[in-house]
């Protein structure tokens, strides 16, 4: 790990691996890189580069307002050029996706390759549609009231551990306690940072949409996400690939919003199979 200083904030980085460069952006917001060690197994292919957005995790030196795509997407980019690399692929997870869309728009030559996971092009999903999948599969109400306060920034910055433990069964249906175990020891070390979800939740996300401008991209494209994902489920996800000039989609079965976690053998291998290709 490092911390690497770039436009007047510091970003803290994990490098692994070797071969062609691939960087990860993290969901949340308010969460940081060890939410995706899931894709850690990569590593045996290429360099792997694990950072936390500015105001997220470990990354500091920056008013939470700061938080905005023009900046995020404007790091990432700095980043790469610290770095060293011309050119790298880019993978997202959920708001981390987000951000990977974002910076296909925004610096096109930078990028090789996208990979969305269990993300969208517009926040409509998830502030709106996200609490009324679950009471459609039957969740408990306070359930269902916990995932409409959650995505739209209306709880308590000390509560925000806690309603992921209460949410957990509806994003990651298919796990089971002792799977979870392994993933115990890099989730101990996330540190979260409530400030930047409230914040991004509460404004720019409540209308952020780029779904009219998914045919500008125009880099090879791996949509994939868990079938039973109740953030975007599967009719986002195809909506979402089919606005992306020729994306691949794969839906991964028996998996929730984080397929790397619930069926990383799978998962792993459609996004192998997507780069290598």
């Amino acid at each position: 790990m490092s911390k690497i200083s770039i436009r007047g904030i510091s970003l803290y980085v994990k490098r692994m691996g070797k071969g062609y460069p691939l960087v990860l952006m993290h969901g949340g917001p308010g969460a940081d890189l060890y939410t995706m060690m899931g894709f850690k197994p990569l590593a045996d292919q290429y360099t792997l580069i694990f950072y936390d957005h500015r105001c997220n995790g470990r990354s500091m030196g920056a008013e939470v307002t700061t938080m905005t795509f023009e900046n995020l997407t404007a790091d990432a980019d700095a980043l790469r050029q610290s770095l060293g690399f011309e050119k790298w692929a880019v993978l997202g997870h959920s708001f981390g996706g987000f951000v990977a869309l974002e910076y296909a728009l925004r610096f096109p030559e930078s990028l090789s390759h996208l990979v969305l996971v269990n993300s969208g092009a517009d926040y409509w999903w998830p502030s709106e549609n996200a609490s009324k999948v679950l009471a459609q599969r039957g969740f408990d109400p306070e359930i269902v009231d916990l995932a409409q306060r959650w995505f739209n920034g209306q709880f308590q910055p000390d509560k925000m551990f806690s309603s992921l433990m209460k949410l957990s069964k509806a994003y990651d249906p298919y796990m089971t306690t002792v799977e979870a175990l392994p993933m115990l020891i890099p989730g101990l070390k996330s540190k979260l940072r409530p400030e930047a979800a409230i914040f991004a939740e509460t404004t720019y996300l409540q209308h952020w949409k780029v779904m009219d401008r998914l045919g500008e991209i125009r880099v090879p494209t791996l949509v994939i996400a868990g079938r039973q994902d109740f953030v975007y489920p599967p009719e986002s996800q195809e909506g979402l690939a089919a606005g992306i000039p020729n994306a691949r989609l794969v839906l991964i079965d028996r998996a929730g919003h984080n397929p790397q976690d619930e069926q990383p053998k799978q998962t792993l291998k459609a996004i192998r199979d997507f780069l290598q290709g």
